[in-house]
């Protein structure tokens, strides 16, 4: 498994709650503000997407591409902030 940020493991280790969607790792100012004029202001609204998609990572990543143009840099860290968040938690 590789390396994970700061941002990823102050995520995972704790309840989402209502965490902005620029919490979420992979998601920086500007991704956030793509996603937040779709309306996924929050990371649980993100992460009710990622469950919508039953945590396919291909399924996804293409999502977020769509959404906001994150690259696959991007797209993986988010998809593995939020897979290891509901090996945690759910």
């Amino acid at each position: 498994m590789s390396s994970t940020s700061q941002k990823h493991r102050n995520f995972v280790a704790e309840p989402m709650g209502d965490k902005p969607v620029t919490e979420l790792a992979g998601i920086g100012e500007k991704y956030g503000e793509q996603l937040i004029r779709k309306g996924f202001d929050k990371a649980y609204v993100v992460l009710g997407q990622f469950l919508v998609l039953k945590k396919d990572e291909e399924l996804f990543k293409e999502w977020l591409k769509e959404e906001c143009g994150a690259n696959s840099k991007y797209q993986n860290d988010c998809f593995q902030c939020l897979k290891e968040w509901c090996d945690n938690f759910l």
